[in-house]
């Protein structure tokens, strides 16, 4: 018989044993356990054929044409579980943990693999996980103006054994106009609240975590609540570095990418720059000058971002001044420095 357990249980079994989605693909789209593979029970045509009986002619028919669509797909099913099977064993969940894991858990259970079912299913997965990234974890964060370098220096941040979670990689946007630029689509918000419960529950939430700093949304994702609003109170580590030196940065980020992309960025802030300067920026792009373009394009984030240092607790800000060191070394300054500053807060 197929076991049943709590969702704590589930994830833990699933550090090494696989975890199977049967869910239709377009509920995996929208957002899945992030180590899960999707093997659907049925097609989102099938699931809409098989929700309308159950409407219209009730269960017994929705249930008969169920077994009709999956009776063809059973050795499939059975061939590709065996694939993924670890030890023989593997854990299975659909939508709420009724008649779809139910079923292809016998299954899978008549040809001798240990199957566990996820009780409540990916509904009880998701609650879960809306309780546990809306938290308040201890933090320091890295700020400072576009171009900086902050996200080379998180990086080195976890190679020299910090905490840290790189909001804008789980989200695969840099957080501005020109963040989407050579970057994966974005996740659905709900895939991007399970990514990022993936990445805390990593960690020790008893110790400091290291994060960069951001607004509310990164693209079209919204940060948990509490924590940006935790984020935006957390010791930061301004890193000031001088303008010629971020604009250098940003034209080596940036200018290998097509000129299209580049102006459409430019317009989508055309109003916060003002018109005559968007003018000026998208005219550079068009002759080549992309430093020129940086340099315009920075008076807007510039402004935005002294701003939003004002309205921090100064008390909280401590300036890291770079002098061209590698983003190593800077990474190894702010460490040895808010190792001290969590002793004194400690």
């Amino acid at each position: 018989m197929p076991l049943e357990t709590d969702i704590i249980t589930f994830l833990d079994k699933s550090t090494s044993i696989p975890i199977i989605d049967v869910r239709s693909p377009s509920e995996f789209q929208k957002g899945h356990i992030a180590q899960a593979f999707n093997i659907p029970l049925f097609s989102d045509e099938e699931r809409a054929i098989i929700g309308t009986l159950y409407v219209q002619k009730g269960k017994d028919i929705a249930v008969l044409k169920g077994l009709e669509i999956v009776g063809p797909k059973m050795k499939d099913f059975v061939v590709e579980a065996k694939s993924l099977a670890v030890n023989n064993k593997v854990l299975v969940h659909c939508w709420r943990g009724g008649m779809r894991s139910s079923s292809i858990a016998w299954l899978f259970e008549q040809i001798g693999l240990q199957t566990t079912i996820l009780k409540g299913g990916y509904k009880s997965y998701r609650n879960h996980v809306l309780e546990q990234i809306n938290c308040q974890p201890k933090s320091f964060v890295i700020g400072g103006m576009t171009g900086s370098g902050k996200s080379e220096i998180l990086r080195e941040l976890k190679k020299l054994g910090e905490q840290t979670i790189d909001l804008e990689y789980i989200a695969s946007h840099k957080g501005s106009a020109f963040g989407a630029i050579g970057q994966p689509m974005q996740p659905s918000q709900e895939q991007f609240e399970n990514n990022l419960f993936t990445e805390l529950r990593r960690l020790d939430i008893n110790k400091p975590i290291w994060f960069e700093d951001e607004s509310s949304s990164i693209g079209r994702n919204q940060l948990p609540k509490r924590l940006f609003e935790t984020m935006q109170t957390s010791q930061l580590a301004y890193i000031v570095v001088d303008k010629q030196t971020r604009i250098t940065r940003l034209v080596n980020e940036y200018a290998c990418f097509s000129k299209d992309l580049l102006a459409a960025s430019i317009k989508k802030i055309e109003k916060r720059l003002g018109y005559d300067n968007a003018k000026f920026a998208l005219e550079a792009l068009e002759n080549n000058h992309f430093e020129l373009v940086a340099d315009i394009t920075l008076r807007y984030y510039d402004k935005a971002y002294q701003w939003q240092i004002q309205n921090r607790n100064s008390e909280t800000v401590t300036q890291i001044i770079s002098n061209l060191e590698s983003p190593l070394v800077i990474a190894k300054k702010i460490s040895d420095m808010f190792a001290k500053k969590l002793e004194t807060i400690s």
